[in-house]
């Protein structure tokens, strides 16, 4: 609990700086972009993100995914060779338990899931204030092996470790 508190006012602390920094801060912002890819090959979507005072925002926009709740991870490596082992396992620098529920913290790529509508659309804004993307800092996507992002099977249940019960990884795209 005490972790998460200090995590909790590290963002706070964030926050306020990059209040006082001014729109001048965000312009200088890292910016990276993830396309998203089928096991087939088939462009499903892209991720966008964008290096902000308190982490990164992730912009996702998906057309073409299975309907349904879906896991979205970022994992440790920047490889998305089908079936998508490649990339790993979850981005982890802290080497903490999966889910956003755990006890012993959760891992720096742990998100909530995302919702595809019956059509395979799905526009998801995600606060993740675990990572950065400066290569040279900690928590950084961009460190030597880079990372990337997988949706799953099926939704993440928030606690089972290591992957939250998550299934197949059905997509997945290279941060650059």
């Amino acid at each position: 609990m005490r972790k998460h508190l200090i995590r909790l006012a590290i963002v706070a602390c964030s926050l306020v700086t990059g209040a006082l920094m001014g729109s001048a801060a965000l312009h200088a912002a890292e910016k990276a972009k993830a396309v998203i890819k089928l096991v087939d090959g088939k462009e499903v979507g892209t991720v966008e993100l964008l290096e902000i005072p308190a982490g990164v925002l992730l912009t996702a926009k998906f057309k073409g995914l299975p309907a349904g709740t879906h896991a979205i991870h970022i994992h440790a490596v920047g490889k998305c060779e089908p079936p998508f082992r490649s990339a790993g396992g979850h981005f982890n620098p802290e080497k903490t338990k999966h889910g956003l529920m755990a006890e012993e913290g959760l891992h720096s790529g742990d998100m909530p899931n995302i919702h595809v509508a019956e059509n395979g659309t799905s526009t998801v804004e995600i606060w993740n204030p675990m990572v950065n993307l400066f290569p040279e800092e900690e928590g950084s996507l961009r460190d030597s092996d880079g990372s990337a992002i997988v949706i799953h099977q099926r939704p993440d249940d928030y606690k089972t470790d290591p992957a939250g019960a998550a299934g197949a990884r059905i997509a997945c795209g290279v941060i650059k």
